[in-house]
């Protein structure tokens, strides 16, 4: 298993110094990826993943920079493709995407005919087209909510492709996350109470094992909130089949320093 903080970029972490100051702790205390909400409306005060993570970038050297999730019918592919390529240049390698179709509450006051239906619909067609941008390829699509006529991102991708990550619970994700790099969910609740347990985890294992066609790596990244020294959790769900564990940090947890202490005790590992 592998291990990364998930920071809720809401009230004081909308702000990306905190969140600077908590990507360099963990760094040095050998956790492995950041990943970031992707919301715009929220009544604590919303930060913007896309300038965290660069700022992010910028000031460490091998952490791995996501999203869990972008709701990418929220954006123009080509535009989003930009920033992730650039996003990878800044970083040399290390970004990956967390891509899902949206919720109501963020799509809804701004576009009152916003359906999951059609965001699902958005998200599929989207990807398609980021599949291409994201491997510096050349990209003609037609499709019934965007279309692209042999376009290319010049400069492409540090990486020969952006890894991409489906996040959702639900059997259309699930299909949809095996045709991708990984799956990404949350476990637990703004008080901590466990919402979804290792056994379910295994039961999506499964099922998303179940529509992949090969054997390339995937990842099933959890996340959820451990003391330091609870190192049982996170093994319960790697014996389910998760592949990443992220620890969940966000203001109601605890204060700054809390946080920044619980960072700098290190991954739970044995």
């Amino acid at each position: 298993m592998q291990f990364g903080i998930e920071v809720v970029p809401f009230g004081p972490y909308s702000d990306p110094r905190p969140v600077v100051e908590l990507a360099q702790a963990a760094e040095a205390a050998g956790w492995e990826a950041i990943t970031l909400w992707d919301h715009v409306l929220f009544p604590y005060g919303t930060g913007d993943p896309w300038v965290t993570l660069a700022a992010v970038a910028a000031t460490t050297q091998k952490i791995k920079l996501c999203t869990d999730v972008s709701p990418l019918p929220r954006y123009a592919p080509q535009a989003l493709a930009r920033t992730l390529i650039a996003l990878d240049h800044l970083s040399q390698g290390r970004v990956i995407l967390g891509a899902g179709a949206g919720v109501d509450f963020d799509f809804t006051p701004f576009d009152a005919s916003s359906t999951p239906k059609t965001r699902a619909a958005m998200l599929d067609e989207s990807l398609a087209i980021l599949s291409g941008f994201l491997a510096g390829q050349p990209v003609t699509f037609h499709g019934a909510h965007y279309t692209v006529e042999n376009a290319q991102l010049v400069p492409g991708p540090v990486q020969p492709r952006i890894p991409v990550w489906i996040g959702g619970d639900s059997k259309p994700a699930y299909r949809r996350a095996a045709r991708w790099d990984g799956w990404v969910i949350g476990t637990i609740d703004e008080q901590q109470n466990i919402t979804m347990t290792p056994e379910q985890i295994g039961d999506r294992v499964a099922a998303i094992g179940a529509h992949r066609t090969d054997d390339a790596s995937f990842a099933f990244a959890v996340a959820g909130a451990t003391a330091p020294d609870n190192y049982v959790l996170p093994r319960a769900y790697a014996e389910a089949g998760a592949t990443w564990w992220f620890e969940c940090l966000f203001a109601s947890r605890g204060s700054h320093a809390d946080m920044l202490a619980r960072i700098k005790a290190g991954p739970p590992v044995a």
